[in-house]
């Protein structure tokens, strides 16, 4: 149980809340009662005009639910979707297929964030504040190159269980990967789309999401062909975060990461550039200190030395820190230690956020700055936006913004080794090989703890992927990179130019 607390830990975008989940499975059961009839899903359907990638654009926006149904017809479940048609569009135009992660967040954060028509606006690596906050024009979404279709799973947004159907049934790698590749398919077919050039994207655990979703529509059934994956924020392989005594891993995929923090707070890296110095880390890391951890209690005095100091240089802590520390700084101690002398801490999102604690002397953060930097503006936006602006009405239930799902059924099948080791990865790279056209994209900030950028280069370089498939983007901002004005500019063309390439 304390590894799968961990690994839920390390890919939340925040930190688990269990208590929403509690409140959220009581309101399911109060609100789902056996015998009541189920009401047919809600939808409100709308007209607007907007400019985005530097084109005007006449669109239809659909907000409302879709049932997924059971072999004998009754539904199960409401997945609740926000789809953009482009009116009056071209032949053989894309489609997106959009989700965030958690495992439990609802798509507001890419759906209000990056690339729907609108956006909250909010200050770059500082507290979002009180409201009212900006709700404005997003000219860098992606309706001038493809529809798009925000989707909250079971648990998420307005998504639920219905009728006697428990929701917890769909709280899993694989149960929630099938249920959202079956309201793809339902999408595909009320909207006559089967033969358009369709991409998949997640951000955080929607990446794992994603790569369990490939598996689903390409894998067994391989009824519906992918032209691209989006991956923001990636983590496929979670053996690489599992804090469990003896995993090495854990500490070198943070190096990197570390190093372009502690340049960025002015604790290192002085008169070189961000990708050069990450790029002097990656290597320390990988050689010399990942040779130094395996070697464990063998590794030579003279050595240790030298790596202390190596370590001392990338990382901006003290060496008397890094030996009392056994040479192994977890990222929970180095969010604490990096700015302890100016009395601050540093995000776990955005390592760019700092923020005080009330015990100066403790080990680790009270909070993420990070997280409570942004927490309340997102719900509020897509509250007000989609309740204002897209004008639904019939559903009374809360947007569950994160924290809307239980214990989480990690088994990817039932071999012992694939319970103890879980990785998504292979799931991509036999996607790859089994379809010449598909690519990866890859989003990743360099001030992201939640998934670091090392682990997704190690996680999608491993014997399988194919070469030149996987594309990976850098970007100067954390998790959610799309915070940073000129990085949501570059984001979004960075994918307009993939969608272009692979359609």
């Amino acid at each position: 149980m304390k590894i799968l607390r961990t690994m839920l830990a390390a890919i939340l975008m925040t930190a688990t809340f269990p208590a929403l989940a509690q409140d959220a499975d009581k309101a399911m059961a109060k609100s789902e009662k056996p015998d009541e009839a189920i009401p047919a899903p809600v939808r409100s359907i709308t007209r607007h005009k907007g400019t985005f990638g530097g084109s005007a654009i006449a669109y239809t926006a659909i907000a409302g639910e879709t049932y997924l149904k059971d072999k004998d017809g009754k539904p199960t479940a409401a997945i609740f979707a926000t789809t953009y048609l482009k009116d009056n569009p071209e032949p053989n135009r894309p489609i997106t297929f959009l989700f965030n992660g958690g495992p439990g967040s609802g798509s507001l954060w890419l759906h209000m964030g990056a690339f729907g028509p609108k956006r909250v606006n909010l200050p770059n690596a500082k507290d979002d504040g009180a409201p009212p906050y900006p709700i404005t024009d997003n000219p860098e979404s992606l309706l001038d190159v493809t529809d798009l279709v925000f989707i909250d799973p079971v648990g998420t947004g307005f998504s639920h269980a219905l009728g006697k159907t428990e929701a917890k049934s769909f709280w899993g790698v694989t149960a929630d990967a099938k249920s959202v590749a079956a309201f793809i398919r339902l999408w595909l077919t009320e909207h006559g789309r089967w033969n358009a050039p369709k991409f998949l994207g997640g951000e955080s655990y929607g990446t794992t999401r994603s790569a369990a979703v490939v598996n689903e529509l390409e894998g067994q059934y391989n009824d519906v062909g992918l032209n691209g994956v989006l991956l923001i924020s990636t983590i496929m392989d979670f053996s690489l975060e599992s804090d469990t005594e003896g995993n090495e891993m854990q500490f070198v995929i943070l190096i990197p990461s570390m190093a372009a923090t502690a340049q960025y707070h002015n604790k290192a890296g002085a008169g070189i550039s961000t990708e050069a110095f990450v790029e002097q880390a990656r290597a320390f890391a990988i050689g010399p200190y990942a040779s130094a951890l395996l070697k464990g209690k063998a590794l030579p005095e003279t050595e240790r030395a030298a790596i202390r100091q190596q370590l001392a240089s990338f990382t901006g802590l003290s060496e008397a820190y890094l030996e009392n520390a056994n040479l192994r700084v977890n990222a929970s101690r180095f969010y604490k230690e990096l700015l302890r002398d100016r009395g601050l801490t540093i995000g776990r999102l955005d390592s760019r956020y700092t923020g005080t604690d009330y015990d100066k002397a403790g080990e680790t953060p009270d909070n993420d700055p990070s997280f409570y930097g942004i927490d309340a503006a997102y719900p509020a936006a897509m509250n007000t936006y989609v309740r204002g602006d897209l004008a639904l009405k019939g559903i009374d239930r809360d947007y569950v913004s994160i924290g809307g799902v239980g214990e989480w059924d990690w088994k990817l099948g039932s071999r012992r080794d694939e319970q103890a080791y879980i990785t998504v990865a292979p799931y991509l790279s036999r996607a790859l090989r089994e379809n010449s056209r598909l690519k990866i994209f890859v989003g990743q900030g360099y001030y992201d703890f939640a998934t670091p950028f090392f682990a997704a280069e190690y996680s999608l370089g491993r014997p399988g992927f194919p070469d030149g498939r996987v594309e990976f983007n850098y970007y100067q901002a954390g998790h959610m990179m799309y915070v940073h004005d000129s990085d949501r500019v570059k984001l979004s063309n960075d994918i307009r130019a993939i969608i272009r390439r692979q359609k």
